[in-house]
Order: structure tokens, then sequence, then C-alpha cells
């Protein structure tokens, strides 16, 4: 008899060592074909689908929505087309789900030990809550294990589950009932009106209500209850965290960095956003291209091991996107090869799947220098942490109307500050200085470097 096939979690990107299944997309008995995709998996870089390698009846499937499996832990076995009446459904899912047996090659009969399993979604009692109306609500019931719903992306899950939403109460819009990032939406917005209402309701019972007679009774200052302690929350670092996490601690520990910064006049800079229509970030973006071509250095890396500095030929561009995931750092590759408007479209494009959680893990892999617009958030300046192993990283702060003296006389004129974070061992601060420097004459006087937009 022909023996089955195991499809192992292959490894997916630099560095990952891991996945979570998101959803199975066949069951067990079911016929696959070479390269048909079976499971959806989540990195701590992206979502992808996983294409089984081989063709037959799925004999068994290793893992449950929600579980972590390391790469290399078998995640799939499929058996010649025959093989599915050997033995029932029931019997391959308990193998699949619950006993940890694998199969013949591994030589083992518990389950790796280093796959986790998350709590599933409503099994938990939680605690006693004020209901709507703003009576009394009795704990609620704990949910019997049903099988997951199905959503159109780990996002979704993530945002019922960080409003305390279950899954199951929600009717989805999607094919085949699949709920969609609008349906959890419409019904956060539907808890919150539903719960301004009681609270309304409330006050208005409460205060300002007349007596017996139509005289009015005095208003009863509100009296609020003194708040208990909260209890501590534990966020487990896991896919996006646990991988932001190990990146800023690698970065910290082993790059002797420094930051310098300076002020620049933005106004002819935004001038010129204006006149071409593009995004800011893309005028940043070729600014930052154009002073790697005249200071190499900072577009580099050292290698610890054979005690070099590596300077690379081709810049591949990061830049910081906040999103639900988290902080992801997407790359431009190549950008040295683009002008203005190619990088607003890619920045554009990669921006888009990463909010989207579409991105690959090679969109979030290989960067040379990060271009980091934390303006966005309102601030001024910051000293980031570099993204291991790069060496260098431009910040832009926000631009804002200040004083500045313009031709001799003071005006009101868009002012920025621009800090670079740099590894020593690249270079020495003259080095650095002449890369800020020249990125703040560009912002001052962009017109030569952006005149093939």
């Amino acid at each position: 008899m022909t023996q089955a096939r195991e499809f192992p979690l292959p490894d997916l990107g630099e560095g990952l060592t891991g996945a979570e299944i998101v959803r199975w997309l066949v069951e067990v008995g079911d016929m696959v074909t070479v390269d048909q995709p079976v499971v959806e998996v989540e990195t701590a870089k992206a979502s992808v689908e996983l294409p089984c390698p081989y063709a037959g009846r799925v004999a068994a499937r290793y893992g449950a929505p929600g579980e972590e499996i390391p790469v290399g832990a078998p995640l799939l076995a499929v058996g010649p087309p025959d093989d599915g009446g050997d033995r029932t459904r029931s019997d391959a899912m308990a193998q699949a789900d619950g006993s940890g047996r694998v199969l013949v090659g591994y030589g083992t009969t518990t389950a790796p030990a280093s796959r986790r399993r998350r709590p599933a979604q409503g099994t938990a009692t939680a605690p006693d809550s004020p209901a709507p109306d703003g009576s009394a609500a009795t704990a609620r019931t704990t949910r019997p294990g049903t099988d997951p719903v199905p959503v159109i992306s780990p996002l979704v899950r993530r945002l019922a589950r960080e409003h305390e939403l279950a899954l199951q109460d929600i009717t989805g819009s999607g094919p085949n009932g699949l709920v969609l990032r609008a349906d959890v939406e419409r019904a956060v917005r539907a808890a919150r009106a539903a719960h301004g209402a009681g609270a309304a309701r409330r006050e208005g019972e409460g205060h300002g209500s007349h007596a017996p007679g139509g005289a009015r009774r005095p208003r009863t200052p509100l009296i609020r209850p003194t708040a208990t302690p909260a209890e501590e929350t534990r966020v487990p670092l896991r896919g996006a965290l646990a991988a932001m996490a190990d990146k800023l601690t690698r970065g910290r520990t082993e790059i002797p960095d420094a930051t310098c910064w300076v002020d620049a006049d933005a106004t002819a800079l935004m001038a010129a956003r204006h006149r071409t229509g593009l995004p800011l970030l893309a005028l940043l973006a070729r600014i930052c291209v154009g002073a790697l071509a005249r200071h190499p250095e900072l577009n580099a890396t050292v290698d610890t091991e054979a005690r070099e500095i590596v300077r690379l030929p081709a810049v591949h561009l990061g830049f910081a996107a906040h999103t639900d995931r988290g902080l992801l750092v997407p790359v431009v590759r190549d950008a040295h090869t683009l002008n203005a408007r190619r990088l607003g479209e890619e920045l554009a494009r990669l921006a888009t799947e990463a909010r989207a959680g579409s991105l690959t893990p090679a969109d979030l892999t290989g960067g040379t220098f990060t271009l980091n617009n934390y303006g966005v958030f309102g601030v001024d300046g910051a000293t980031p942490i570099l993204n291991h192993p790069e060496g260098a990283m431009l910040g832009v702060g926000r631009i804002v109307r200040k004083p500045w003296c313009h031709e001799g006389e003071l005006a009101l004129r868009d002012v920025v500050q621009l800090s670079l974070t740099f590894d020593h061992r690249l270079c020495d601060g003259g080095t650095a200085g002449g890369f800020l420097r020249y990125v703040a004459d560009c912002v001052e006087q962009p017109i030569t470097l952006l005149a093939d937009v």
C-alpha cells in the first residue's frame, strides 16, 4: 500500500520560524491537485495561502485555526486517491486536531512540543458586565466548540477580538456567510450605539426629572463609584508583535547607533508637492535615493562574523507603515532606478497591500535603508532604532509653519526637522552630517533633483 506523504510547513521567508493556521481550505477526504492551495497561514510578516506539492486524497490535517506550527512540522498528509475509504472522517479529524500522531517519516507518537494552541473563541466565560440598557447582566454562557467562523482575513478576526465581539453572532455578508471587515465594523457601531442609548436613558432617569405636579426635583449630584483597580493584561508576543520585538531588540543590542538632526525650510518642497501632484513620501524617497548615490557608505551593512563592511550596489528602500497588524516596513525594490512618480506608485501599492494584510514575506525583507515619516503622528523628532541589519534610517518630523529667517527677513515658513540614525561602524559623523545636509538642501531646493518626475 502506498504511504501517505506529509506536506511540512515550508520556510516562508527571512528569519521566520513558524506560522499560525488561519483557516483550512480543504477537508479530510478531499481530492487535491498539485499546487492547489490547501491552508491559509499567518506569519509574522504576512498572510499567505500555501499550495500542496502533492496530488491525492487528504488523509490528515495537523493543527487547527489559531495553532502555531513551526517550520518543518507537518501540516497535511496526502495519500493516494483510493485511500479515502480506509478510515472515517471522524478518525482522521481526531488524528489531525487532537491526538498528535504523525505519519511515517517522523518517528514520534506525540505532537511537536513547539506547537502552541490559542484558546478557542467563545469557550471562556466572561465576567458579569452591564447590559446595553444599564441593567445587570449575568455572565455570558460558555459557547460550545464549533467550527471556526469563516472570515475574509486574519485582520477581521483580530478586529472582532479587540472589540470583544463573537464572530458567531455576526452575520457575514460575503459569499457563503463569509464575515467581511464591514460586517465587524457594523457590529461595533451597533454595540456602541446601544451602549450610548442605555447611558443616555440612565442619565435621564437619574437627573432633571420632574416631581408630581410639574415641579422640578432638585438635581442630584452625579456620584461616580470608586473605580476598582484593573487587572493586569498580558498580550502574547506573537506574529507581527514578536517579529517587531525581536527586530528592535537585535537592532538596539547589536548596532552602535547615533543620531544627528537638522531643521530645514520645506516651503519649496511643499510647493513641488502641489505642482507635481505627488505624495510627500514619494518626493522624500527620491531625495533619499539621491543622497545615497552621493554617500554610498550609508547604503551598507556590517558582517560581524567576517568583520567587514558590506556596501550594497542597489537601494532597496524600506518605509515605515502603521497598520492594524502593527508596524510594518514594506520594501521598494531597486528604488535607485525609479523616478519620483514611479516611486510614488510603488509606495502607494505597497501601503495599500500592507493595510489589507496581503503583503508577501518578500515584500517585507531585504531592505538596505529605511525612510521613517513619523511626522504623521504629529511629532517633530525621534531617535528610532535601526531596522537590523540596515545601517541607516532617515526620519522626517511634522511640517509646521514657524518663524524663519528667509532672504534676510523674518517670515512664516514651512519647517521640518530631519534626523539621521546611523550605524557608527559604517562611517563617522562627518559622512553622516554630509548626508543629512544634502537631504536638507534638497528639501529646501528640490527643483534640480525632482526635474525627472
